[in-house]
């Protein structure tokens, strides 16, 4: 642990809350996806149906910052994967600090590396988009992100200070790439092409699609990992009858 994660988590352990009604309600807002990416893609809907001069162009930016948060969190995990594996702060026995404990399960926790956040990075990222298409509204996405989304998990000793920052660092700087007048329109123009032929589906798909970002697509990878196991129980010989 650097001496920034220590000054910081020392800060907030510190001044950490005693009443257990509160922290239960810090617990909440971590483990629910409606304190974390529903208001963000509530305003790029927004955004989406307000219209105005810059109709197209906002189009074409919310279509960026979605993709942009899909790219994060592939991005995430890749680095979460090929990074040296970094223990959680609650779990990590060299980290001298108590934090209120989360009501996440456990058994996942465990096996993914605590660097980079993709919390972080995911909803920074989508935050980043906002605040390039609506300055104010945008702002109040980072901070509602920096709070909600980031301080939180650090508070309960999900993420070590330095995940948080680094996570969301690089979604801002994935956003500002994928956003850029000579990258946007390579992938956002098809798409606005195929939802104006065939808007029906597009926006059921978009509304699929924005369900599974919110939840981080939970329901997906469980999925998936159920039927990894079922899949490695089934390659595994059969015990010899007696």
């Amino acid at each position: 642990m650097n001496s920034v994660d220590g000054a910081i988590q020392e800060f907030l352990t510190t001044h950490a809350f005693t009443s257990d009604v509160v922290n239960h309600a810090i617990r909440t807002i971590a483990d629910f996806s409606l304190f974390k990416g529903l208001f963000p893609v509530a305003i790029l809907w927004w955004v989406w149906f307000r219209g105005g001069k810059r109709g197209l162009w906002e189009k074409e930016m919310v279509i960026a910052t979605f993709a942009s948060g899909l790219c994060a969190l592939a991005v995430g995990r890749l680095l979460a994967h090929f990074l040296p594996f970094r223990e959680r702060p609650i779990y990590d026995p060299t980290v001298p600090f108590h934090f209120p404990l989360s009501g996440t399960s456990e058994s996942i926790l465990r096996t993914w590396s605590s660097f980079p956040s993709d919390h972080a990075m995911l909803w920074m990222a989508v935050s980043t988009g906002i605040f390039l298409v609506w300055r104010w509204v945008g702002a109040l996405a980072m901070a509602y992100t920096a709070i909600f989304v980031c301080l939180v998990r650090v508070y309960l000793g999900l993420h070590f200070p330095t995940d948080v920052i680094g996570g969301a660092i690089i979604g801002m700087l994935i956003t500002l790439i994928m956003t850029r007048d000579a990258i946007r329109p390579l992938y956002t123009t098809p798409i606005l092409r195929v939802m104006m032929r065939f808007p029906a589906p597009c926006y059921m798909l978009a509304f699929l699609f924005c369900f599974e970002l919110v939840t981080q697509f939970d329901e997906i990878r469980m999925i998936g990992q159920s039927m990894h196991k079922v899949l490695e129980a089934g390659r595994e010989p059969a015990s010899p009858s007696l």
